[in-house]
């Protein structure tokens, strides 16, 4: 039994359901990640829900996720928040956080 690595990197991919276009979600799950050193991506799907995936310092998008599960942008009103892929990482494969279209 080791001490757990706290530094240890996670990749995740995320869907958001509920209110969360037309809210600034996009942009404020970006400004979020950044702020955090999360890596990945974030986009409006055709769906109405709000798509993307994020690589980082496991505590870092532990808090991420609690965010996209409860909290979101203003205005928002999150129904629930499903995490697909969930993985370890040994090194990141984007190099910043990005809105796509």
């Amino acid at each position: 039994m080791g001490i757990p690595d706290i530094r240890m990197l996670i990749t995740v991919e995320f869907e958001v359901f509920g209110h969360v276009q037309g809210c600034y979600f996009t942009k404020s799950t970006r400004d979020m990640c950044k702020k955090a050193g999360i890596t990945g991506w974030v986009k409006n799907s055709k769906q109405g829900t709000i798509v993307g995936k994020m690589q980082g310092p496991k505590e870092e998008v532990d808090k991420m996720i609690e965010w996209l599960s409860t909290k979101g942008s203003p205005g928002c009103q999150i129904e629930k928040c499903e995490l697909r892929n969930v993985g370890t990482l040994n090194r990141l494969d984007y190099k910043d956080f990005a809105i796509r279209f």
